[in-house]
């Protein structure tokens, strides 16, 4: 949708790749679908669901097994985003390297977009 013509809208480093593919091959789902919504304290959060049914309106991306769906209403927002799945000794999770993020709150949860992006959301 919002895409350039040989470039992914999202790219998977093989840590997410791998975790997505082990989600996905568990409980038999067709990949993550990725999104934003309003929320948190700098204004906008990011979301992950479990993907049952492919939306013919999703941007869909895959990667060495792993899919993962962009929700219609994010891609503005998630274009050029790299997905990383980190595991340290407190936590382990995705994280998203988002070039379009002007600032972030300090708990990593929540997180701002350029004023232009976000204009009639």
């Amino acid at each position: 949708m919002f895409g350039i013509p040989g470039k992914q809208a999202v790219t998977l480093t093989p840590a997410a790749s791998a975790q997505i593919a082990k989600l996905m091959e568990k409980d038999q789902h067709e990949g993550l679908r990725i999104g934003v919504k309003k929320g948190g304290c700098a204004g906008m959060e990011y979301t992950m669901e479990y993907v049952t049914e492919i939306n013919a309106l999703d941007e869909v991306v895959e990667v060495d097994g792993a899919r993962v769906m962009i929700a219609p209403m994010a891609q503005m927002f998630l274009f050029g985003t790299e997905i990383d799945y980190e595991v340290s000794l407190l936590e382990s999770g995705f994280k998203f390297r988002n070039p379009n993020v002007t600032d972030a709150c300090g708990c990593g949860e929540s997180i701002k977009f350029d004023e232009a992006l976000t204009a009639g959301q």
